[in-house]
């Protein structure tokens, strides 16, 4: 069982968190070319995300970059949009477009802009960032591949700040309604949100308890700890019948430790070369 009090005090006090593997750290820095190559980017918001986009397309869902649109491929929505660049660094990785993109990024002669475009982008299956609109279009899906009988999965990652919007908890009162375990919602749970801390802004808890109230069955986890993400992940549906919810516990700017937990880093444009050679060491660090 999850210690739900050992990771709430990871937002309060200094504790030695999990060591980034190599494939985390490649992955960050990835981020940081795109963020290099637009000169701007939200960087504490990708950060905190990349274990969960790593362990959902690594070890958990059916995908084929070669065919983006294969029917038969689980659904992935950045619903927090303005976290991107840890999606784009994932899809690049896999082979779902040249990773030169990344150098391209937010710039008139790329693909990839500010919040994912399904447009434009192979691999992003509904332009987000307007937030609180992903919960919406993934129930949407998840009924969808019901109706028709379809086996594949949706999985729908979310901001703690953007789960303020109402249009979360309408589309959670539908899926809770509809029995879906079909979809998976899961909370970047890194408590804060653009620029003060959750609990300030508009306090979230009891978070388990309000997913539980809307029908789902709800499972805590750190959500830089990839087993636990894995262990997580294999056991879906949680209770057949009943939509789930991951809350991933996590730390904006995870992975750079001058950046993490500080909201100064929700968003960053015009960086130095000396403050890119910074987050780059960090990383390494």
């Amino acid at each position: 069982m999850i210690n739900l009090a050992a990771l709430e005090r990871r937002a309060h006090t200094v504790y030695e968190p999990l060591a980034l593997d190599r494939r985390s750290r490649d992955l960050r820095r990835l981020v940081v070319r795109g963020l290099v190559g637009g000169g701007r980017g939200h960087l504490g918001a990708a950060l905190s995300a990349i274990e969960l986009v790593r362990v959902l397309y690594d070890d958990v869902m059916a995908h084929d970059p070669a065919r983006p649109d294969w029917d038969q491929r689980d659904r992935f929505l950045l619903s927090k949009g303005h976290g991107c660049l840890a999606q784009y660094a994932i899809l690049a990785d896999h082979g779902y477009f040249r990773m030169e993109e990344l150098d391209r990024f937010c710039r008139f002669d790329g693909i990839l802009g500010g919040h994912p475009d399904a447009g434009k982008i192979p691999g992003v299956e509904a332009s987000t960032g307007a937030l609180g609109h992903g919960p919406s279009i993934a129930v949407g899906m998840s009924a969808a591949a019901r109706l028709k009988g379809a086996a594949h999965r949706i999985f729908c990652v979310t901001g703690d700040g953007e789960i303020n919007e109402g249009a979360v908890w309408e589309a959670a009162m539908s899926a809770g309604k509809h029995q879906l375990d079909n979809l998976t919602i899961i909370v970047d749970y890194n408590k804060l949100q653009s620029y003060e801390r959750t609990e300030v802004v508009q306090d979230l808890e009891p978070l388990t308890s309000k997913w539980e109230s809307f029908g789902f069955a709800v499972r805590n986890v750190d959500g830089h700890d990839v087993e636990g993400l894995r262990r997580t992940f294999q056991t879906l549906p949680f209770v057949t019948g009943r939509p789930n919810a991951v809350i991933a516990h996590t730390i904006k700017g995870r992975g750079v430790a001058h950046a993490e937990g500080d909201p100064t880093w929700h968003h960053k444009s015009k960086m130095s070369d000396a403050e890119i050679d910074g987050v780059l060491a960090a990383i390494e660090g």
